[in-house]
């Protein structure tokens, strides 16, 4: 009976051994496979209840885990589009093959790292078939608030590298001077003209074309004008307003007072600005508060814009895509425009380590590695998104070789065993002769 455990203690240490040669094999072959994490072997004792004056030996059995929640070192490269998780979470991915079913359905993986690529349908997907998954913006770059327990409002990241956009023009600030003398008794009241140009829904230029007609008294000055804006788009009066200036000592020349006479929004005092409803939709006029010496002014003799700002943008072309440390992919424009396309969330579980590990660096969530949530990258424990980086193996050459040396001693001991045992056995065999 002891001999015979010996023998089984031998044979398990070997199997063991040679399991942990298996991890230690797999480990070295993917010290340079980015994303990679490594395996570690574990052995635990066997022990059998001692007899009086014997003891058998029970052997080692063996258990192998991956230590995903181990993070390798990052590394920068030279693609936008290649990202690392800076912190505990993960990047949600699934199979290219699922893109071509019609069911809408996309198994889902996780990953740390990954170099993503447009394909031939601009989908952003790795070299061995891993595709990136994000919430869909909205078209005015927004991203509406989705379930963050289910992966189901998820989809394949898609990005038309000939894609237009535009962006229509919300708001507008007038600073212009009146000349004083303009509304002087003598005065020719000729009225001022300026156009200010706008982008409307579909990136067109239009024009909102502002008339300042002074009121010329028979004597004295009235400080007073007509404001009239007419939307080049609609042909029509869109805004027409009184305009007020005080003349008193430390206030000349601001506004004294806005009155709104046929169209337009009401003035308001708090934010100095109005609105006029063009053909796109509304925008907000800001001509500057009142007594505050900004926006509309009315000084001296001279007729001059100071200061006209106005946001939107003409229609362009798609010039390059990032990815930034909050998760949201943001596409470029060679008009100066970046809008956000998509949203990128990263995974948490409550053990990373009970994920089943996949090939190509990915995982599958199990019972063992619990329900997962989806945050904004930034926020929470999942840390935030780099592009332009890569995650290495989590691999140490050194450390592994050291362990390889020492499973090469293990082995052979073992193996010393079985051979010593079976010399006893020969022995036995031989006291018959």
């Amino acid at each position: 009976m002891t001999i015979s455990s010996s023998l089984n203690a031998g044979v398990a240490g070997l199997a063991a051994n040679a399991s942990r040669l298996s991890t230690i094999s797999d480990n070295i072959a993917n010290s340079s496979t980015f994303g990679y994490k490594r395996a570690e072997t574990s052995f635990h004792s066997l022990v059998i209840s001692e007899g009086s004056g014997t003891y058998s030996a029970g052997g080692v059995r063996v258990t192998t885990q991956r230590l995903i929640d181990q993070a390798g070192s990052l590394v920068t490269t030279d693609n936008s589009t290649d990202l690392a998780v800076r912190g505990r979470g993960f990047l949600p991915v699934t199979t290219s093959a699922s893109l071509n079913g019609d069911s809408g359905d996309y198994p889902f993986r996780l990953a740390t790292t990954g170099s993503f690529r447009t394909d031939s349908q601009g989908y952003l997907q790795t070299e061995t078939g891993m595709v990136l998954l994000g919430w869909p913006a909205s078209a005015d770059g927004t991203v509406p608030e989705f379930t963050r327990d289910t992966a189901d409002a998820l989809e394949p990241v898609k990005i038309n590298v000939n894609q237009f956009a535009g962006d229509p023009t919300t708001r507008m600030d007038l600073g212009v001077n009146l000349p004083a003398t303009d509304t002087e008794a003598g005065a020719d009241g000729t009225p001022l003209q300026l156009n200010v140009e706008y982008y409307d829904n579909l990136g067109t230029s239009q024009n909102v074309n502002v008339t300042f007609q002074p009121n010329v008294p028979a004597t004295g000055s009235t400080n007073e004008w007509v404001m009239t804006l007419t939307d080049s788009a609609l042909g029509t009066v869109v805004g027409e307003y009184q305009l007020n200036f005080n003349d008193t000592r430390g206030s000349g020349g601001t506004l004294d007072a806005v009155t709104r006479l046929s169209a337009g929004g009401t003035y308001d005092m708090a934010t100095g600005s109005f609105e006029i409803e063009v053909a796109g939709g509304p925008i907000e006029i800001s001509i500057g508060g009142l007594n505050e010496g900004v926006g509309l002014t009315q000084l001296s003799d001279s007729f001059a814009p100071t200061q006209i700002t106005k946001d939107g943008s003409p229609v362009g072309n798609m010039i390059s895509v990032d990815v930034d440390e909050n998760g949201f992919v943001q596409a470029t424009f060679d008009i100066g425009i970046t809008r956000t396309v998509y949203q990128i969330p990263l995974v948490d579980l409550p053990n990373p380590n009970g994920l089943r590990a996949l090939d190509n660096q990915t995982y599958q969530t199990t019972n063992e590695s619990g329900s997962f949530f989806l945050w904004d990258a930034g926020e929470g424990p999942t840390g935030d998104v780099l592009g332009y980086a890569l995650e290495e193996s989590t691999t140490d050459v050194a450390g592994e070789l050291t362990q390889l040396i020492q499973t090469q001693r293990a082995y052979s001991s073992n193996a010393k065993v079985i051979q010593t045992v079976d010399e006893m056995l020969q022995e036995t065999t031989n006291i018959k002769r």
